[in-house]
């Protein structure tokens, strides 16, 4: 089918619909939300078979979905209604959530119902949630509206409070009075519910010395004490506030912006307060802490018999010069480790991004700023390329892109859970990129495909990813169940009895890459970053990526249908390396 997908903005969501459907085979385009107009010229120039509304912050208009087919996708139950639903979910410390799809009509929300799929609440931050179980219940919940739709017998259900099952309500927007934080009163439970739903956006409003800024995310601390609502101790960007019972750690501020004032943007904390903290002591986290602590680490080391985990996860994904360069160190670390096999990545959520945008904007020198951040995230990369000691995992809980998926690459095997969205480009940030990307994705998947992937700038599905050899293998699983199983995996790989051949194999490899060294790469790589960090282009689509700039069109690569004559995308060759799914 011709399906169009009308978005707000083009987020983890949409992208992973987009995937999802492309597999499929339907013909998707794409159209972002940016007036009423220029949707009904999508309408005309696309002639879509169904519209379908990943994440839609406005009405439809009335004129269109009574004359076409347009399915929403909304992040609640069946009978939710109102644009905080996850928010109200996370607050109120639902067990249970859903997804709905329902058909556009006169009243938001209340459309009649083509799919529903529930899930457990797991008891973290809205965009994890939404980033994982949520996106993972819209998928399928979309390709099941989209069946029904296509097998034309199905009659979608009209919303029935009085029908069993229906536990949605509508609620009303949640406000930032609905969010504030009674330091003085409220225990590390509700001021975790509060930020969690606020994460990453709004963010919780609050007061801080004399200025008022927008608390960004959220972790639990079990053994610092202090006065409700004094800044106890930071620790890599993050600062630690005392509630009635503990205390919880904040790694993400935003200042609110004056009225008529220039607009601000998340930053580490500890940046945003620098000058005001005098006297709140550095508290570093140890590397490996006990089972069951409770506090905010970005990097972690653990081991289970001959497998060492090296966990790291970052604000938004994004992978500043400072972490980079402890992420490295903790490498080593777990390099002289008597382990077989070192496994890289969180248990849920992402991956990696590559170079922190916020943080580079924020530099006094942002172009300075980029090269270090992008040398430490290849000192990384070269790290892991060439260690011989041990076999490495890159294991991707959720979505990596640009820099961080590159990163993934330097790993001996790249295994993903089923659901990932992966973007394997810089392109739209106006980069080459970097991470040693243009020797490690041709070995993986060939010269071609790396061009198609690179220059073509679309998601890529954890199913599309195993076809072409970009990963070596899916794990098709809940969060939990993925963690269990990369466990399995890990330890299965340790014992194999090719590992001493996989090794000695490595070795060899890492002698030798072909006839050029591998620092050439990195050398060509980094000559066209230099020259893309001082260009204009680079510069402006960071200041509109981190300001949040509101595009003036949909860009050309997602609305095909305004372009006329686009060539068919060539099909994707299967990659001659060995490639599996677990768990499906």
């Amino acid at each position: 089918m011709r399906i169009l997908l009308v978005a707000s903005g083009y987020n983890s969501m949409t992208q992973r619909v987009h995937a999802e459907l492309a597999d499929g085979g339907h013909e998707v385009s794409v159209e972002l939300a940016l007036g009423d107009e220029v949707l009904r010229d999508a309408i005309r120039l696309f002639d879509p078979d169904l519209v379908i509304a990943p994440m839609l912050t406005k009405a439809i208009p009335a004129d269109i979905w009574p004359a076409r087919p347009c399915l929403i996708v909304h992040p609640g139950p069946v009978g939710d209604r109102g644009p905080s639903s996850l928010d109200w979910a996370i607050m109120s410390g639902a067990g249970r959530w859903g997804v709905t799809v329902l058909q556009a009509n006169a009243e938001m929300d209340a459309g009649d119902i083509w799919a529903s799929v529930e899930f457990t609440m797991p008891g973290r931050a809205k965009s994890s949630v939404y980033r994982t179980e949520v996106a993972d219940a819209a998928a399928r919940a979309v390709l099941l509206a989209v069946s029904r739709f296509a097998g034309g017998r199905f009659r979608p259900e009209p919303l029935d409070y009085g029908r069993r099952g229906v536990f949605g309500q509508e609620r009303p927007p949640c406000r930032q009075a609905d969010r504030r934080i009674d330091w003085s009163a409220e225990p590390t439970s509700a001021v975790l519910a509060k930020l969690w739903a606020a994460d990453s956006s709004p963010g919780v409003l609050d007061v801080i010395g004399d200025a008022e800024y927008y608390l960004v995310g959220g972790y639990a601390e079990d053994d610092l004490r202090g006065i409700p609502g004094t800044i106890l101790a930071r620790r890599d960007g993050a600062i630690c506030r005392a509630t009635t019972d503990g205390a919880v750690w904040i790694p993400q501020l935003r200042r609110r912006p004056a009225p008529g004032g220039p607009g601000t943007f998340k930053l580490p904390a500890t940046r945003v307060l620098r000058g005001s903290l005098a006297g709140v002591p550095r508290v570093p986290a140890p590397l490996m802490t006990p089972p069951g602590r409770h506090t905010y680490q970005q990097i972690r080391y653990r081991e289970s018999g001959d497998v060492g985990y090296l966990e790291f996860c970052f604000p938004g994904g994004a992978m500043s010069t400072g972490p980079c360069r402890r992420l490295l160190a903790a490498y080593r670390y777990a390099q002289e480790r008597r382990v077989k096999v070192i496994v890289l990545g969180g248990p849920r959520d992402f991956f990696g991004n590559g170079i922190d945008l916020n943080m580079i904007e924020a530099a006094d020198d942002p172009a300075e700023e980029s090269w270090r951040n992008i040398n430490a995230i290849d000192d990384l990369a070269e790290a892991i390329l060439t260690g011989t000691g041990q076999l490495t995992v890159a294991a991707l809980a959720g979505n990596a892109a640009a820099g961080g998926l590159m990163l993934a690459l330097a790993a001996d095997q790249v295994w993903c859970r089923g659901g990932a969205v992966l973007n394997p480009h810089y392109r739209l940030m106006g980069l080459h990129g970097s991470e040693y990307w243009t020797y490690t994705l041709p070995r993986r998947v060939g010269g071609r495909e790396a061009a198609r992937l690179t220059e073509g700038c679309l998601p890529v599905s954890s199913a599309s990813a195993l076809h072409s050899g970009l990963v070596d293998r899916v794990i098709a699983a809940d969060p939990g169940g993925y963690r269990a199983q990369v466990a399995l995996l890990a330890e299965r790989l340790a014992r194999s009895p090719d590992y001493a051949a996989r090794l000695a194999a490595k070795a060899s490899q890492s002698a030798g890459v072909g006839k050029r060294p591998l620092g050439a790469y990195r050398a060509a790589e980094l000559a066209i970053m230099r020259r893309d960090f001082a260009g204009a282009p680079y510069a402006e689509l960071r200041q509109a990526f981190v300001y949040k700039a509101k595009p003036r069109c949909t860009p050309p690569h997602l609305a095909r249908h305004r372009i006329p004559l686009l060539a068919p995308v060539p099909a994707q060759p299967r990659s001659r390396r060995a490639a599996s799914v677990v768990g499906s």
